[in-house]
């Protein structure tokens, strides 16, 4: 018999924001589909969503809270209630407080969930305990500063201005798997005649919806960006009435910049030939209405920050800002749409606390700082496996000293470390409200289905462990669905004139969004600030990656797959079987200079550590590059680590970004069939 059809959202790290219907029979969602009314993504879900009831009613879902019994790292748990581990974890607490004061105390979560009431859930608690707070800069930091450096707070156009566009540029974003909704709109610029490039370090699946793909050496995509300015400048080809107009510092990245960058140049430092940056100028300023869409993997080196200001400056010297259908989309804004003041309230902290790095946890957990860390609350987040510097992360997270609360859905890499485990619920279990980075769409969820087993969602368990600690403030004692309302009752610019009732219904509505070509930039200075005297470079130029200077022959991309997202969706066992196992891409040149056979097993390995794969020769991947795709528990990886045992905490240039891809190996077969 047919169940009842409810609407929910998708809660994943994802710029889309999927729609949702969630057919429900009993107390279980027993098929997921997308929402056809969702104004952006039209019904269509990703391979990871298509069966998202197998995620949510899996039968590796922690359904009891858990203490630890054996030795970290272990799966050494006995079940205890929930009053028991409230208690254990107040008073392990209180203790640290104690002895070490409240800074002592380490929150850690990131994007597990998107949902804005239940992935913020943590902070007002954790400000009003006074702990240590975690700069999240994890994804793409870098990315908002370069953006923000030429464009400041003006917002992208709708992603679905692409479809009237004539070039569309795929830089540095495998929308395959990270933004497949937007190759709808890319689809029809091609129906409408456009050309579409992917400009990346491999061929991604990506590359069947371009025409043409080029590929460039891993951190030099701003090098290319240069390159092109100079052919765009020496050629005549800028919108000298533009730029007049609307642009600050042309007639500076003239004399001191573009000059320095002309093809030969931009080729040294990206590989492509010389007639390659030449031809690629020439279609860029002959169209009208040229349009990039901006990833964000090409921010995650040592340059990124820089990297993503050289690009966001090309448009503005054809004046593709100034066209509805061109420009450039990092991205949209959302933020403003609801006062999250409200939610983080940053007010109940009686004094600013120190920040602590969310990518140099394995620093902080290993370097006895005053205070040293001394508890950890890891909520939607699994930082054993996606935090850089695997191994120092688990040296830190083995220490008997370290008291750990994992909030899970799942027996993940890190909460094998737990000291206490506490069974968290999906997105169909709680309620939520969701606004997008790919998208001006919003929308609100409640729960479809009862908690599974003695599941909590975030903002439950804060609730508890703000009584236990003893917190009198009334926001701890409403529901999740009280603060949406409190925050939909707050009106914002961007939230006027929206349909109110359809968004209460669970409806996907869009925000007030830019019309038209901008005539005026959300700058200080009003225009687009090519020169821009507040940064460190006041001029776009082009800076080396942390990696040119590491001694290891291949460059590695840590990239994304269709198949999972960061470390989530390892659970569904036909996910990890489309994946084809936990594997490391190379070319076949360097593969038969090594001596190594494709489907055998090797080892990376560089000075941070060690990995097992099993290799897969391919053209696809450059020669100098190796690609690995995902991020893999370690209860399905060939050895004892995963990828980012290889990835440094290194940060980037500005944001203090993570720099996942800024890193070299080498390669050798494995022949012990065992890595220590």
């Amino acid at each position: 018999m047919p169940g009842e059809i409810k609407r929910s959202v998708c809660p994943y790290d994802c710029p889309d924001t999927c729609g949702l219907l969630v057919e429900v029979v009993g107390d279980r969602a027993v098929k997921v589909s997308g929402d056809p009314e969702h104004p952006y993504t039209r019904s269509m879900l990703c391979p990871k969503m298509l069966h998202y009831e197998e995620t949510v009613h899996s039968p590796l879902r922690l359904t009891t809270p858990l203490i630890r019994t054996g030795a970290k790292g272990t799966d050494s748990f006995r079940p205890i209630s929930w009053k028991d581990a409230i208690a254990e974890i107040a008073g392990r607490w209180q203790g640290i407080i104690e002895k070490s004061g409240a800074e002592a105390i380490l929150p850690y979560s990131y994007a597990g969930t998107m949902g804005l009431v239940q992935r913020n859930s943590g902070h007002p608690f954790f400000h009003r305990l006074g702990a240590s707070r975690l700069a999240r800069t994890i994804c793409s930091p870098a990315k908002d500063a370069g953006w923000q450096a030429v464009m400041g707070e003006t917002a992208a156009p709708h992603p679905d201005t692409v479809a009237k566009s004539d070039l569309v540029i795929l830089w540095g974003i495998n929308a395959a798997a990270t933004s497949i909704h937007f190759l709808h709109g890319v689809r029809e610029a091609k129906k409408n005649g456009a050309k579409v490039w992917l400009i990346d370090t491999y061929e991604t699946p990506t590359a069947a919806a371009a025409d043409r793909t080029f590929l460039v050496r891993p951190g030099s995509d701003g090098a290319l960006a240069l390159g092109l300015m100079h052919v765009l400048v020496r050629d005549g080809l800028v919108d000298q009435d533009f730029i007049n107009d609307h642009v600050q510092g042309f007639a500076e990245l003239k004399e001191q910049v573009i000059a320095a960058y002309p093809p030969e140049e931009a080729s040294r430092l990206t590989g492509l030939p010389v007639e390659v940056i030449e031809q690629m100028a020439k279609e860029y300023g002959a169209a009208a209405a040229p349009f990039i869409r901006l990833g964000s993997g090409l921010s995650r080196y040592g340059n990124g920050a820089m990297t993503v200001r050289t690009i966001a400056c090309l448009p503005a010297l054809t004046g593709a800002y100034g066209i509805n259908s061109g420009g450039c989309f990092p991205g949209t804004s959302t933020g403003p749409a609801f006062a999250m003041k409200e939610v983080i309230r940053e007010d109940f902290m009686a004094h600013p606390t120190r920040i602590v790095n969310m990518n140099r946890l394995g620093h902080s957990l290993n370097d006895m700082n005053d205070p040293p860390v001394m508890g950890l609350y890891v909520y939607h987040s699994n930082p054993a496996a996606v935090t850089p510097d695997q191994n120092a992360v688990l040296r830190g997270l083995a220490r008997e000293d370290l008291f750990t609360v994992v909030h899970e859905r799942f027996m993940t890499d890190t909460a094998r470390y737990a000291d206490i485990i506490l069974p968290a619920t999906s997105s169909l279990e709680h309620s939520d409200l969701y606004r997008s980075y790919g998208t001006y769409c919003v929308q609100r969820a409640k729960a479809v289905i009862p908690a599974v087993g003695e599941s909590k969602s975030n903002w439950e368990v804060f609730g508890l462990l703000a009584e236990a600690m003893g917190f009198n403030e009334p926001f701890f004692r409403q529901s999740a669905d009280e603060l949406i309302d409190h925050l939909l009752a707050i009106p914002t610019p961007m939230r006027a004139g929206i349909d109110m009732e359809a968004l209460a219904a669970g409806k996907a509505v869009e925000l007030s969004i830019p019309a038209g070509p901008t005539s005026s930039f959300r700058t200080p200075s009003g225009k687009i600030e090519i020169l821009n005297p507040r940064e460190h470079h006041p001029l776009p130029c082009y800076l080396p990656p942390h990696g040119e200077k590491d001694p290891f022959p291949f460059r590695l991309m840590t990239a994304p797959t269709l198949f999972a997202l960061n470390a989530s969706f390892y659970e569904q066992e036909e996910l990890r079987r489309r994946q084809g196992g936990m594997s490391l891409q190379m070319n076949p040149a360097d593969a038969q200079k090594l001596g190594l056979m494709d489907g055998e097993r090797v080892i990376a390995w560089n000075g941070l550590g060690e990995v097992a794969f099993i290799l897969r020769v391919t053209p696809k991947v450059p020669s100098g590059v190796v690609v690995a795709e995902g991020v893999w528990w370690l209860a399905y990886a060939p050895g004892s680590r995963s990828v980012n045992a290889l990835t440094s905490q290194r940060l980037t240039d500005e944001g203090n970004g993570s720099t996942f891809y800024d890193n070299r190996v080498d390669v050798r077969r494995d022949l012990s069939g065992k890595i220590v």
